[in-house]
Formats: C-alpha cells, sequence, structure tokens
C-alpha cells in the first residue's frame, strides 16, 4: 500500500465538548501517516482550551481573525479552504468538530484511493448518532429523485489535484446560493463535472445532525427553496450542459419553489 500523506481538516465553533472526541479519533487512526488541521471560527466557550492542551507534532492549530459572514455555510467553507491551502495531504479529509472517525476509516479510503486512480472523490457513510446509540442512517434517495445520495462534508475525501480543480471551477458561485453547502458542490462536482465520485459502502463516520441543517425540514420551506438552487447551481457549474428535461424531480421542485418564493 502507497504511503500517502493525509491531512484531516477539522472546522470548530462552540464544540468544546465534542472536540477532545473528535480530535482524538484522528490520533487513533490505523493509519498513521496523517496530520490533524484543527480551525476554530472565534468560539466563545473554552474550545480554545482544549486545542491547546494538545501537544502533538502531527497536530496544527488555527485561529479566524478576520470577521465572520454571519451564514454558516460560508463560515465552514472558509475555514476548509483556509486549512486546505495549508495543509500538505496528498488526500484531504473533512470533519465538523461534532463528528468523529471510525479507528479505520483513513486506511480503508486511502486504499480505495490507491486502487483506483481516476477516483478523485470518496464518500462512506454516516452512522446517525442518537443518544448513546449509532444509527445507519439511509443511503440511497427515493425513486422519483434526480439527486444521488451525499453524505455530510465528515464522510467525504478527496485528492489534492480535485480540490484545486474545485476551487478553480466554483470561484464565480462562492457568493452564491448560500444554502448549497461545501459538501455538496464538491460531490456534485465530482459526481456530474469530473465523473470521479465514489460511495464507499461502509460506515466509517459517526455523524450528528446539529443547528444549521434542522433549518432544512424535509419538504418544508428552506428545503425546497435549496432543491432548487440546487438545481440551478448544478446548471450553470456545468455551463448548461447538464439539463433536467423529462426529470419529474426537477419540475416539480421548480413549482413548489417558485410558488414558495412568491408567497413568502
Amino acid at each position: 500500500m502507497k504511503n500517502y500523506f493525509v491531512s484531516i481538516l477539522i472546522a470548530n465553533y462552540n464544540n468544546a465538548q465534542h472536540l477532545n472526541r473528535s480530535i482524538q479519533s484522528c490520533l487513533n487512526q490505523s493509519y498513521k501517516n496523517l496530520e490533524v488541521l484543527i480551525y476554530d471560527d472565534k468560539s466563545t466557550d473554552n474550545s480554545i482550551e482544549v486545542i491547546k492542551k494538545y501537544k502533538n507534532k502531527n497536530i496544527r492549530f488555527v485561529k479566524n481573525n478576520s470577521i465572520k459572514t454571519g451564514f454558516p455555510a460560508f463560515d465552514a467553507k472558509k475555514a476548509y479552504y483556509r486549512l486546505i491551502k495549508i495543509s500538505k495531504g496528498q488526500i484531504i479529509f473533512l470533519l465538523d468538530s461534532d463528528d468523529y472517525f471510525k479507528k479505520n476509516k483513513v486506511y480503508e479510503v486511502v486504499k480505495i484511493f490507491e486502487k483506483y486512480n481516476k477516483i478523485e472523490f470518496i464518500q462512506n457513510f454516516p452512522l446517525l448518532k442518537l443518544g448513546n446509540n449509532l444509527k445507519k442512517n439511509k443511503n440511497k434517495n427515493n425513486f422519483f429523485s434526480f439527486w444521488p445520495y451525499f453524505a455530510p462534508e465528515s464522510c467525504i475525501s478527496f485528492r489534492r489535484n480535485f480540490i484545486n480543480k474545485f476551487i478553480k471551477k466554483n470561484l464565480i458561485f462562492e457568493k452564491k446560493y448560500d444554502d448549497v453547502w461545501l459538501g455538496f458542490r464538491l460531490g456534485v462536482f465530482a459526481y456530474f463535472i469530473t465523473k470521479s465520485f465514489y460511495s464507499l459502502n461502509k460506515y466509517l463516520t459517526v455523524y450528528k445532525s446539529y443547528g444549521e441543517s434542522k433549518r432544512y425540514k424535509l419538504f418544508g420551506y428552506n428545503w425546497f427553496i435549496r432543491r432548487l438552487n440546487s438545481y440551478i447551481y448544478l446548471n450553470k457549474l456545468s455551463n448548461n450542459k447538464v439539463t433536467f428535461k423529462y426529470q419529474i424531480d426537477y419540475y416539480i421542485t421548480k413549482l413548489i419553489g417558485t410558488i414558495l418564493k412568491f408567497i413568502k
């Protein structure tokens, strides 16, 4: 097995109660050739104290010294972009600080990257944390959906050349569609544009849905608007090469989304 150098990027904001678990899950990986980069987005709890307890040469810490945008999705993207810029890994993993990795996650993912040179993006499946229990999260959309299943950000990893291509292509959309999150954009780019997408059928990330994701309740106003914006984003990202002709899902989303925007 090739000894790829791996960067795990942790984005944190006021998650001191879970941060230690997240960091420790990275250090406990069976795959050892890695670094852990942590970005703190002006936390007001004791997150900084938790991070500074680690005296490990494989851990690097970055603080946000600029103004927060006020949009959680943009702030998270900003965190990951900053860490990507200073990271050294050939393979990059994303991890929100309230989630954590299973012990063999990095090994299992790197093994796929080594086996398939054309694969640039890998998602694994999440175990949803409900209290003290872990539940295998649904990993497919319904029969009528246009979209494949895209896992949460903490479940995705990619090659460095992939993220460089994505950042360049996505540049003109950086400040548009604030409800279309980075993880989804990366999945769309890999699946539809570069066709370098791989879904690893293993549950390697423990994930808990907090805060911002709860704003998008299934079939609610925000859910439909984000879904409509996702279609628009893909169409523009592909320079109109991906169309939705004969896609019932798209026409229903467009109709309901347009009505909701009108009556809002």
